[in-house]
């Protein structure tokens, strides 16, 4: 895939992409932006994102009013990515010259502050003053009906009619130059500028700046969006009290324009990339451009995992993991087509961490993170291919008795070849994430085709059932967010005073009570026939003011009651939540009769609340702990603090030693012997982090933020509840540590009564080992397990030597009777009662030792039987492999097997078979053995 050539401009000067965006930055803080970090790829505090694909989704609260900043103007880069929702072009990566997964999106923000007219004057004189792009070959699209955008476009810039261009028409559904930032919510018109590539881009005689991108002439560069309206569910549109801009322009573009090149790819955030991969492929710019569409794929994929991983992602098989497992995985089949066999990845992202790390220096914080993550993913997905391989060779059996012939490929088979199933690909394609191009090219090796219809058929199928229900559940997200909103819109935020006490009752009112998302006037849970729900039914409240804690920072929400004034239970609260802004939701169950505005009072279930505390602070002491004994990169990735126990997430490679643990453990209870004040201090988000304070990357921070410290040793942000002291935690005692994921590590632990309850468990537990074993202490009960350990395995020695028929073959013995199968080749081949799949292996190995050049075939007489194949390496090839020849005896036994060429093994379900296995196996063998030369 070759780009289309052109004329550069020699009135550009080219710059590098690191400067333009340096230069971005400045034009904008001397007109009075306030520069605003990138936020992370993970969106703080918004469920309806599955990751950051703009730049104004870190303020979007700004620009709706629902949070004021101390600056009414800001600027930054933000990094995006785009590979979900409504935003997707994951299928579209490296087809054309302009299609990313991760983008960096430069943007300058206005909250309530200037609107359109300094908005197009600011952009116009960024892209012509100070990027020297010739007026000339700029051209803008406006709205149908902004009159007042078009005016200034043409009056006040200057720019001919034939270059300003109107499109549009939300109310009917075309929403050309009307931007939205979901299904409801803030919106309005934008003007987009075009950037004009050359008369010789041209397509047809109508090539004019548009939406449809079917002229490769005009190159949309900036879009600037002028927030106006609130979008309401019926679609109705109503003012913004306080308009605001949102503009956005992607630097991989504006490169592309200022570097003169006709693609992105073709820019230096591209290019170094190119370069190494190039090299490992020992590959010239010609095989370069012949083989440009993979090149593009892995660069760009290389971008979006090393800057996933360094946001706390990990590949999974759900979420955003498995999204950058996709990303990954596409990447290595794009090196297998252009024939790298070996890991390639952690090199085209080390460029990546090279060419980025002083824009984003989380990068080069992580790059050991990042790196790991990427060479393990990497060799995970060439165990999965070597998994569906055999599952795809198990499919073509019964297909073809064609042998293998690489590098045959689809077009030459025949029309009337057999074809694999699409469910079968499919099954491939959903299960073990093998690619169906994959599918397809091997499938050819054996003379098979596959069903391609049949499997876009079944992929068509399962993405509508996914789009339906994500389409239901959005639909009625943003039905109950709206619902909140104006809640909150009319009573404003929920006063919280839960850090400061478990009870309130001086004016605390009801200000909105619900049931299945509508609004009442009043509830009761017994009465006549008036009554508005029966008793114990599920109702949502919201007071004015409340101490119940909201579910957020990984603790669980308060429980509780809420009471009338007489101190009559009137509702049983068993969740809060904060679904929006500032407004608290208690959520639980009536049992008396709540009306909007009467007075109640509210009150946390204390000694829950106090067990949460307990296990949160432990969560800290914990962190910290962790940090210190295994390094700073086992960050917290992810927490769970209940009354019950705490749950801490942290990327790891492996599990932590006993002696790790047990340091752990001694450091944290060392701490709360220590009995160290915990204070909680609100700074600046910035003056926070330079002081060290731990932040994470789920979490969404304002300006001003919340920190809780443990004197001298922890230091984080948190919005939760906490101990005055770490002496309140009281006991600490980890009870697993396991994988829940790749290079991912979950720890869960016990603090207070729940961590003496399992001390107590396991004391326990000890008194009933002395008894058991008869041991007369503690510290004897090892040795005395031992002991019995020794002694039944004599007993188990001494039945099988009881008989002559159980007597099992020496390794030695079975080597001797090797018989010779042809052409100088020895079979040494034996079925008997071993202990275990275990024991016959070692004995096969002992017996391949013995022998030396020759093929060892074993099976275990049991009722569930066993073969184990080892061949020396000098037998090797020419159609004899372990693998083959024990998936060749598979069905005699009604099993599944499998493995290398040296070494494989199987299982299976009947016994009677095991003789007629092995005969498979000698059969294939001596077959084997007379094809060679002699």
């Amino acid at each position: 895939m070759s780009s289309p050539s052109f004329t550069p401009d020699p009135r550009i000067r080219p710059l590098p992409a690191a400067e333009i965006r340096r230069r971005f930055v400045e034009f904008f803080a001397e007109r009075g932006h306030t520069p605003v970090p990138s936020a992370s790829l993970v969106p703080g505090g918004d469920q309806t994102l599955l990751f950051t694909n703009s730049g104004m989704v870190q303020f979007k609260d700004a620009l709706t009013g629902a949070e004021q900043r101390s600056y009414n103007r800001a600027v930054d880069y933000q990094r995006c990515l785009r590979v979900a929702g409504k935003h997707n072009d994951f299928e579209e990566v490296g087809r054309t010259p302009r299609h990313h997964t991760l983008f960096e999106m430069l943007g300058n923000f206005s909250f309530g502050d200037y609107f359109k007219r300094e908005a197009i004057h600011y952009a116009w004189d960024f892209l012509t003053k100070d990027l020297g792009i010739p007026g000339d070959r700029l051209a803008a699209t406006v709205y149908s009906t902004d009159d007042l955008a078009y005016d200034v476009w043409r009056s006040e810039i200057g720019l001919p009619a034939e270059r300003v261009a109107r499109w549009g028409d939300f109310p009917n559904g075309d929403e050309k130059n009307w931007w939205r930032m979901a299904d409801i919510g803030p919106c309005g018109p934008c003007s987009e500028i075009h950037y004009d590539r050359g008369i010789e881009f041209s397509e047809g005689d109508f090539c004019v700046p548009d939406h449809s991108e079917q002229c490769p002439r005009w190159l949309e560069v900036w879009n600037l969006v002028f927030m106006e309206y609130e979008l309401h569910p019926d679609r109705s549109l109503t003012p913004l009290p306080a308009p605001g801009v949102d503009t956005g322009m992607g630097l991989e573009r504006l490169a592309s324009v200022i570097q003169q090149v006709p693609s992105n790819y073709d820019t230096d955030l591209f290019t170094p990339i190119h370069a190494r991969l190039g090299e490992l492929l020992g590959h010239d710019p010609e095989a370069f451009e012949a083989e440009r569409f993979s090149y593009q794929v892995i660069a760009d994929h290389s971008r979006a995992a090393a800057f996933l991983v360094a946001d706390g992602v990990l590949p999974s098989n759900e979420g955003r993991g498995y999204v950058l497992r996709r990303i990954i995985r596409r990447a290595v089949r794009h090196g297998r087509l252009l024939g790298r066999r070996e890991p390639f990845l952690a090199e085209t992202a080390k460029v990546v961490i090279e060419t980025m790390g002083e824009a984003y220096p989380h990068l080069l914080e992580r790059r050991d993170e990042v790196l790991g993550a990427i060479i393990r993913e990497e060799a995970q997905f060439v165990r999965t291919l070597e998994a569906g391989t055999e599952i795809l060779e198990d499919a073509l059996i019964p297909l073809t008795s064609n042998a293998r012939r690489v590098g045959l490929r689809p077009e030459d088979l025949p029309v009337d070849a057999s074809r694999i199933p699409g469910a079968v690909a499919f099954k491939l394609h959903d299960t073990f994430g093998f690619p169906i191009d994959l599918t397809i090219e091997l499938a050819a090796e054996y003379g098979v085709g596959v069903d391609r219809e049949g499997f876009d058929a079944a992929l068509a199928e399962q993405r509508d059932r996914s789009r339906s229900g994500k389409k239901a559940e959005l639909a009625r997200h943003a039905e109950l967010t709206s619902l909140y909103q104006s809640i909150q819109g009319r009573s404003g935020d929920t006063a919280f005073y839960g850090y400061e006490a478990t009870r309130l009752e001086d004016g605390v009112s009801v200000v909105a009570v619900l049931r299945d998302d509508v609004e009442y006037e009043n509830l009761q849970a017994k009465g006549d026939e008036e009554l508005r729900t029966e008793p114990g039914a599920a109702a949502e409240i919201v007071l004015n003011a409340t101490p119940f804690y909201a579910e957020g920072g990984g603790q669980v929400g308060d429980r509780g009651v809420i009471r009338g004034l007489g101190g009559e239970v009137l509702f049983e609260v068993e969740d809060t939540q904060k679904p929006v802004g500032g407004l608290i939701v208690h959520r639980g169950t009536l049992r008396g009769r709540i009306a909007v505005g009467q007075g109640v009072i509210a009150e946390v279930d204390a000694e829950r609340r106090a067990h949460t505390m307990r296990n949160h602070t432990g969560t800290h002491l914990l962190h910290r702990a962790l940090r210190n004994v295994v390094g700073d990169r086992a960050r917290q990735a992810g927490s769970l603090v209940t009354p019950d126990h705490l749950r801490f997430d942290y990327p790891f490679d492996r599990a932590l030693t006993a002696d790790e643990r047990r340091e752990i453990e001694d450091e944290v209870r060392r701490i709360v012997r220590d009995d160290r004040p915990v204070t909680i201090a609100f700074m600046g988000m910035q003056a926070a982090l330079d002081a060290g304070a731990d932040a994470f990357f789920d979490e969404k921070y304002g300006e001003t933020v919340r920190t809780i410290r443990v004197q001298d040793y922890s230091f984080e942000l948190c919005g939760g509840t906490h101990c005055r002291a770490s002496g309140q935690v009281g006991s600490f005692v980890i009870t697993s540590d396991r994988s829940i994921g790749s290079g991912m590590r979950r720890i869960e632990a016990l603090t207070g009564a729940g961590a003496d309850a399992w001390f107590r468990a396991r004391s326990d537990a000890l008194d009933d080992a002395l008894a058991a074993t008869g041991a007369q202490t503690v510290q004897a009960i090892p040795a005395r397990v031992a002991a019995l350990q020794d002694e039944l395995r004599e007993a188990k020695r001494r039945l099988r030597a009881g008989g002559a028929a159980t007597a099992l073959p020496k390794p030695g013995e079975i080597a001797a009777a090797a018989i010779e199968i042809g052409n100088g080749f020895r079979l040494a081949i034996v079925a008997a009662p071993f202990e275990s799949m275990e024991a016959m292996k070692g004995v096969a190995k002992d017996v391949r030792g013995v022998l030396g050049s020759g093929i060892v075939a074993l099976g275990l007489d049991a009722d569930e039987p066993g073969i184990f194949v080892t061949i020396s390496d000098d037998l090797l090839g020419d159609g004899l492999a372990a693998g083959e020849l024990v998936k060749a005896a598979m069905p005699a036994i009604d099993g599944r097997g499998g493995g290398r060429p040296e070494m494989a093994q199987g299982r299976g379900t009947r016994r009677d078979g095991l003789g007629e296995a092995l005969a498979v196996i000698e059969a294939a063998a001596r077959a084997a053995a007379r094809s060679r030369p002699g």
